[in-house]
């Protein structure tokens, strides 16, 4: 629209200046005539207006006309491009590197919000050193041959930390940037961690079902041949026989069940949540829960809290809970009658004083930890149970699947050895922290660190 506009102005401006000036020379022609002694003065302006209309006519003095009106088109598509690259929501990056040789060469020249946000980079990235911000050396390699052999591909690549993510890189050379030019290559990150873990839960949700399921089949298979044999006729046997079933199949959903949350859990757990959780109000909702079974046993259910503020936290509440009340629970199964569970709430601890042993003696061991960040403050959640205790060879095992530490009775009910499992992959989840402690005959403690909520400004 802008060069319609300057194109009827260049046309029009010549038509309005003959409109204007043809009568003025008519009318200094005629002033001449009447009056003899004027003449030279007008015939010196007629001369001044042809040559000023004559050079106005000239296009090299009629271009800052057009060209005042003409946008900048470089620098705006230089604007939408960048504008473009940062609304990509796959994280892009451009590469520069000159000697072959030299691996502290190779620097990041541009990246956009996504990639910066992934990598942790400052500014934008500009002039990032690399091997700082990547340390894969697969994909180091794949970028060194786009640079250096200019050739295309795509690898795998996971960045590792406590989020386990899976990515696909596809780097390319730039054309038009050789060994003349300098050297500039392509990085395109696209996340694949869905339909990897889609895959995983897939397999070992397979392989533990067929697996954990096999003994208790069995024993069904064999209560039901004996039902239908020699025991038909045996009250007795028969109800005691069904007793057994029916434990079997409780157990059986039980681990189905847990199976399914544990497989939903890991297959979310890169997805941050977003809701707001108050954990002293989840705290009392599992002792509301869990009280009549602890008192059923004689069990107190002490609760304690230390920090000022208010102890909320991004997150899941159904999930959190599920992490509470199994903490809970397993500290009521392992405790003997008559004693006391304690669960104690701290408000804004450092990642280090969270992860501290604080019994004397005591053996422990952080079973997850969260990326380092010296700013955040968390809540830690300590359930503390009066049992058996841990040896500290069996610590690193305990959040493993179906892991179970020999030689201890616990309580009533057979757990299915998921619950430690769950457990952790929530608190993975929301960012936090997992620890164990504890010393053999006098009792176990589980803690839980989370991240604070950040008020926003």
């Amino acid at each position: 629209m802008t060069d319609t506009r300057a194109a009827a102005r260049i046309d029009l401006d010549p038509l309005r200046r003959w409109v204007v000036i043809l009568p003025a020379l008519a009318a200094m022609g005629l002033a001449a005539v009447l009056q003899p002694g004027v003449a030279p003065v007008l015939a010196a302006g007629a001369v001044v207006t042809v040559m000023a209309l004559v050079l106005l006519r000239r296009p090299s003095l009629a271009l800052p006309i057009s060209e005042q009106d003409e946008p900048d088109v470089s620098a705006a598509g230089a604007a939408l491009a960048a504008e473009a690259l940062e609304a990509l929501p796959d994280p892009l990056l451009v590469i520069a590197g000159d000697d072959a040789e030299d691996v502290g060469d190779r620097a990041i020249v541009r990246a956009n919000a996504a990639a910066a946000a992934l990598l942790r980079l400052p500014s934008g990235g500009q002039d990032h050193p690399l091997h700082a911000a990547i340390r894969d050396p697969n994909l180091l390699e794949a970028i060194d041959e786009a640079l250096f052999g200019r050739r295309t591909q795509s690898i795998d690549y996971e960045p590792g930390g406590a989020q386990d993510r899976h990515w696909s890189a596809w780097v390319a050379p730039l054309p038009g940037h050789g060994e003349a030019e300098g050297r500039l290559a392509v990085l395109r990150l696209r996340d694949e961690t869905d339909s990897k873990r889609a895959e995983m839960m897939r397999v070992d949700f397979l392989a533990n079902a067929s697996h954990e399921l096999r003994t208790p089949l069995a024993s069904l298979s064999g209560f039901i041949e004996t039902l239908r044999g020699h025991a038909r006729d045996d009250p007795a046997a028969r109800e005691k026989f069904l007793s057994i079933m029916a434990v079997q199949a409780e157990r059986m959903t039980r681990l189905v069940a847990d199976l399914l949350s544990l497989s939903r859990i890991e297959l979310n757990e890169h997805i941050p949540p977003s809701g707001k959780v108050d954990l002293a109000g989840a705290v009392s909702d599992v002792v509301d829960a869990t009280g009549p079974l602890a008192a059923r046993r004689g069990i107190r259910l002490k609760v304690t809290r230390e920090g000022e503020g208010s102890a909320s936290v991004t997150g899941d509440r159904d999930q959190l809970i599920q992490v509470i009340q199994n903490l809970t629970d397993n500290a009521i199964k392992y405790s003997p009658d008559d004693t006391e569970v304690e669960i104690d709430l701290r408000v804004g601890v450092g990642a280090d004083d969270a992860a501290r042993v604080r019994t004397p003696n005591a053996a422990g061991l952080p079973l997850l930890t969260p990326d380092r960040d010296s700013q955040a403050r968390y809540v830690l959640i300590t359930v503390r149970d009066h049992g058996p205790g841990l040896a500290r060879e069996t610590m690193p095992r305990l959040t493993e699947r179906f892991y179970r530490v020999e030689g201890q009775k616990s309580g009533e009910r057979l757990g299915t050895g998921l619950g430690l499992a769950i457990v952790k992959h929530i608190v993975n989840r929301h960012r936090g922290g997992m620890t164990v402690e504890s010393i053999v005959g006098e009792g176990a403690a589980f803690g839980v660190y989370l991240p604070l909520r950040v008020a926003a400004p």
